[in-house]
């Protein structure tokens, strides 16, 4: 179990009508309240200022969408995988109706070497879209 670090308060002057705005964003989602929303905002710079350095461990999910239909795609993206086994965790593969399947990859390592393997999956020809999602461990949070 990770043990939460001392509690500072700090205060912040936001306009009325952006904390309006936010109070109804962050019930929509289920905040109890603001405190816990912000913690929340500033973890997600930290996690996106960490995907910056090219070198930075990620982890993260590829989301592939594309007609299996088409000539060599499935051996293509297999291959590619398989050039990239070290950063390729574990794949799901889900026939989404007769023609289209969604795969999505869990992937781990460097920054750079992850958006590599993500940029040639999701650039192959018969790929319909393709997302990369990065994220952190945990550990530095």
């Amino acid at each position: 179990m990770t043990r939460m670090g001392q509690l500072s308060r700090i205060g912040v002057a936001i306009d009325s009508e952006l904390l309006e705005k936010f109070d109804v964003l962050i019930a929509g989602r289920g905040y109890t309240n603001r405190s816990e929303a912000f913690r929340d905002l500033i973890r997600e710079e930290l996690v996106q200022k960490n995907w910056e350095n090219p070198d930075r461990q990620v982890v993260g999910t590829v989301t592939l969408v594309y007609d299996h239909h088409v000539r060599m795609l499935n051996e293509k993206l297999t291959n590619i995988q398989h050039d990239h086994f070290h950063n390729v965790l574990s794949t799901l593969h889900v026939h989404l109706d007769h023609d289209n399947c969604l795969e999505v990859l869990v992937v781990k390592g460097k920054a750079k070497d992850v958006q590599t393997v993500a940029d040639a999956l999701i650039s192959t020809k018969g790929v319909k879209h393709g997302q990369l999602t990065l994220t952190t461990s945990g550990a530095d949070l």
